[in-house]
Parts: structure tokens; sequence; C-alpha cells
């Protein structure tokens, strides 16, 4: 029975994450443009007013379409976390290969570096460049990426270190190949599945900690939609208009389930220990 309920359990995390996640996507890519009302627009007949055939998830308290607003907040925290993403995972893979392979001297600079970034929490790093940059899409992307780095930098210096003395990399220098050409074609590849499961994780962290930034005033400026700031800007409102702080926050909470339940399943499927068992 226990074997069985563990079989189970990663189809039922895929199904739900993705569909989460999938939702989300299709949300930030489409729901713009089904949406009727200009998450800018302004209706003060409409403030504060709750749920309706007119506004579906209700209006905030300067009457813009509560709908709207979630849906694109949505494309913006899509927008930023892969942007985000893709900027940690680009430096901290060649940072990670050439430490964990080169090894020496190479690899204790690095690892020091490393480790300096890591004394710091990767939300307060992110508050001390944006205090530098000011608060932006693009310094949101920049501070999120720098500080992500340093968790792909260790994933995937462990990951090379695991490859670089294995069967096939020694083959790979015997028949004459330059370590350039191993790296890439042999233990690159190899990397994939660590990465894939860290870059589906850091999609959510990404996720709260632009929320955060957000909520504290240092992330999307105003009057641009975000999750965060549309929490942020509900907080006078909690008791008269709740449904302010509840639609945005449901987001959040669902979106991070969502994640973390599909990362959890792309671990079981991609660590062989995981299938074994």
């Amino acid at each position: 029975m226990i074997a069985a309920r563990s079989h189970r359990r990663p189809d039922f995390n895929a199904a739900f994450g993705g569909t989460v996640v999938a939702m989300l996507l299709f949300a930030a890519l489409f729901g713009p443009g089904l949406v009727h009302y200009d998450p800018l627009a302004l209706d003060l007949m409409a403030r504060l007013q709750g749920p309706s055939a007119t506004h579906l998830l209700g209006a905030d308290e300067f009457g813009r379409d509560l709908l709207s607003r979630v849906v694109h907040g949505a494309r913006v925290s899509v927008t930023i976390s892969v942007l985000t993403v893709c900027l940690a995972m680009a430096i901290g893979i060649v940072l990670g290969t050439v430490a964990g392979y080169a090894g020496g001297w190479i690899d204790r600079l690095a690892m020091l570096l490393n480790d300096s970034l890591l004394a710091f929490p990767g939300l307060l790093l992110a508050l001390g460049i944006m205090a530098v940059f000011g608060a932006s899409v693009g310094a949101i992307i920049i501070a999120l990426g720098l500080a992500y780095v340093p968790a792909v930098v260790r994933v995937m210096r462990a990951s090379v270190m695991s490859l670089r003395e294995r069967e096939f990399v020694e083959a790979s220098r015997v028949i004459g190949n330059r370590e350039i050409t191993t790296m890439l074609r042999h233990v690159l590849p190899n990397c994939i599945a660590p990465l894939t499961v860290l870059a589906t994780t850091m999609f959510g962290w990404v996720i709260l900690s632009e929320t955060a930034l957000s909520f504290l005033g240092l992330g999307v400026p105003p009057p641009a939609p975000s999750w965060g700031n549309m929490l942020a800007a509900a907080r006078p409102h909690i008791v008269q208009a709740p449904y302010l702080i509840i639609v945005p926050g449901l987001c959040v909470s669902l979106t991070l389930l969502g994640i973390n339940m599909l990362g959890d399943a792309l671990r079981d499927w991609l660590d062989p220990k995981m299938q074994a068992s």
C-alpha cells in the first residue's frame, strides 16, 4: 500500500502543479487580451464595489477592475520570473562549470566569492541592489538575478565535480577532445536534470521575492499592477473590502503551491534513485 501511494503521488503533483503553471502562463500570455477593462482605468462610481456581474472580482479603491489587474499582474510576475531565472542560470552555469571542472585555485576563488554572496539573504541582497538602481522592472530582474546566482553556482559546481572523473569524460580526453569540447558535449548535458528542477523551484522563489519587494514599495512602481503592490494598497481597506487582499493573496499562494508540486514531480522523474524507490 505504501509503494502504491508513492507511485501515485508524483502523478498528482505533476497534474496539479502542471495545471496551475499552465493557467498562470495562459493568464500571462493571453489574459490581458481577454479581459474587458483597462487595469489603469479609474471609475470612482465603482470604488470598493464588491464582486458583481460588472466587475467579476470587484473593484479597488480607485474603481479599477480587480480581475484585469490580477491578470496583468500575472504577466508582470511571469515576465520578471522568467528573465530573472534566465539571468541567474546564465551566470551561474558558467561560473559553476568553470569552478567545478577546473578545480584548484580557480575553484577556491570562485567559491570564496560565491560564499560571500551567500552570506547575505537573497532578499536582503536584492534590497541593497534595488536601493542603488531604484524601483523598476529592469532593476528587479538584475537584483533578483544576482541574488540567486550563488544557488545555481553551488548546484552546477557539485554536478560538474561528480561528473568530471567519470569514465565517459576520461574516454573523451583519451581520444583527443579538447577540455572545452569535453565539457560542452559530455559534462553539461548530464547537468540538465538538476538544473531543470532548480530552475522550476527558482521560478517560485522569484515570484515570492518580487511580490515581497513590491509589497515593500521597492518592486513594480504603481499604478502598474503587480500582486505585491495590490496587497500593499489593500491594507487600509481590509475590513471594508477583504476581497482586495484575498484575491491577489490566493493567486500568490496557489502559484507557489503549484510550482513547488511541479518541481517535486520533476525531481521524482529525473532522479533515478527516486524512481527506483
